[in-house]
């Protein structure tokens, strides 16, 4: 498909820069890694599409992580009836060496939906409040108290990571 006034590099541009972090995103917002990668690569797809739109968003990156969500809402929609598995997985992939970077990811899996939502889209992709809030259709204020009480649930989890305080 081609854009008029729209480049092809510079779409290639955002997807190389975008891709890594998004997919981190999408993870982090509760996804399976698996369906991660597919819901990213249809979200890239779609932003592909409507580039000249998309470009003019505030955060297409963050457009790209809310489009992943929903296509992964889809997905869950259309088989919801066919399987039943644990809101989480048992065990997350393991991306190098890092521990204590999978012990955070496994307390943000841990964290309520719209809480991962919000850290994804803060820390993850590196928005702002206002940014944040409208990508989320929520209020600003509601994106900085739901981000306060997840870094206070993190804090709790990371400290004592084997449940012994609860």
């Amino acid at each position: 498909m081609r854009h008029s006034g729209v480049s092809r590099k510079e779409f290639s541009d955002f997807y190389v820069g975008a891709k890594d972090r998004c997919l981190r995103a999408a993870i982090a917002t509760g996804m399976d890694p698996g369906r991660a990668e597919e819901a990213i690569a249809e979200a890239f797809a779609r932003a592909w599409s409507r580039w000249p739109t998309v470009r003019l968003a505030s955060s297409p990156a963050a457009w790209v992580v809310r489009t992943a969500i929903n296509v992964d809402i889809s997905w869950w929609r259309k088989r919801r009836r066919e399987l039943i598995v644990p809101e989480t997985p048992e065990e997350l992939p393991r991306h190098g060496s890092d521990d204590n970077g999978h012990d955070l990811l496994d307390a943000i899996r841990r964290l309520p939906p719209r809480q991962r939502q919000v850290i994804a889209l803060r820390y993850f992709l590196d928005l702002d409040a206002e940014t944040t809030a409208h990508e989320l259709g929520i209020a600003r204020g509601t994106v900085s108290a739901t981000l306060h009480h997840a870094l206070k649930a993190l804090r709790l989890q990371l400290s004592d990571p084997e449940g012994m305080l609860s």
